[in-house]
Parts: structure tokens; sequence; C-alpha cells
């Protein structure tokens, strides 16, 4: 049974370069950013941010400069098998309707957990805000996450490209579109 009360937002961040990865290295998630929503009150719950170990590649000097994270603030992470039973168990993210701002995130859990032999952390119920707030306000394509900010009247609060300051903007946008 899906819980309806609560929407997760979730917010990936990956170790990425300026051009193709280096040899023998793939892009893998780094941060997760979570913020639930209250969907009845439209209030956003405490923004959290899971550090995330890598173990096939490494943050390049273009991902720090894009995230703020760094090669030793990562090696202090989780493993993303840890962070996936973290967020089944203190989220309940596998009973929850969950969202992104587009299907990156979404694509990146699905790949990682398959390549991983990982138990996939989410419920079947995907909500992609990006398309989402196309749709309401009837724009003709999609937006980033920081032009629907500032189409939705706000400024963004934090840093953008760290996982929880974008899930917390993200779950700012949904509250908006749900209210409508």
């Amino acid at each position: 049974m899906i819980a309806l009360d609560e929407v997760l937002v979730v917010d990936v961040e990956s170790t990425c370069w300026e051009g193709a990865p280096p040899p023998g290295e793939t892009s893998e998630i780094i941060e997760i950013g979570i913020c639930p929503l209250s969907v009845a009150s439209g209030v956003r719950g405490e923004r959290r941010s899971v550090l995330v170990r890598p173990s096939r590649s490494s943050v390049s000097p273009f991902c720090t400069q894009l995230t703020t994270l760094t090669t030793s603030q990562v090696a202090d992470g989780v493993s993303f098998a840890e962070a996936c039973a973290l967020l089944r168990k203190e989220y309940r993210s596998d009973r929850r309707v969950w969202a992104s701002y587009g299907d990156y995130d979404r694509k990146m859990f699905e790949r990682q957990c398959a390549d991983f032999g990982v138990r996939y952390p989410f419920g079947p119920r995907h909500l992609n805000v990006k398309t989402l707030f196309a749709l309401v306000h009837a724009l003709p394509r999609e937006v980033g996450m920081a032009e629907a900010v500032r189409l939705a009247g706000k400024k963004i609060d934090g840093t953008h490209h760290r996982g929880h300051d974008d899930a917390f903007n993200i779950a700012g946008l949904l509250a908006g579109l749900l209210r409508r």
C-alpha cells in the first residue's frame, strides 16, 4: 500500500566530467538529497544530504566546481547499498510516492541498483516535477530547475547542484503545483 500523505522529494548528484569520463570510470551517485513534503499542508520537512562513497569513479575538479563536493567528503560517505537501505528504513521510500526534477535521478537509481545488485529503494510511484511544472504552466518545453524556481517567483534557497538544497527547492516547486 502506497502512503499518499507525503511525497519524498529526491535529488542526486553524481560524479561528472567536463567531457567524457576517464577510461574505466562511470558516472555514479555521490549525494542523495532528500526533502519530505506534506501533501495536505505543503510544508517541506527537513532537508538532508546522504553522501555516497563512489566505487567506480572519482570526483573530478569539474565535479567539485559544480557541486562543491570533494573527494575527501564523499570518501567518508556510506556505500550505495547502505544509502538505499537508509531511504527505506528512515523514510519508508518503498511505500511512498517519490519525486525528482526530471528522469535523471530515477534512471540513475535504476541503473546503479541493477549494476550493484541492490534492491531498488523506491515504490512504483514516481512524479517527474519537471514535466508536471511545464504542463501546469503551459510552457512550450520543459525548463531547468533554476529557471522553474525563477518562473515561480522564487529564489534558489541554498547551493544549486547540492542534493539537499535542490531537493528542498524542488519540494517548494511541487508544493506550489499541488496548491494550484
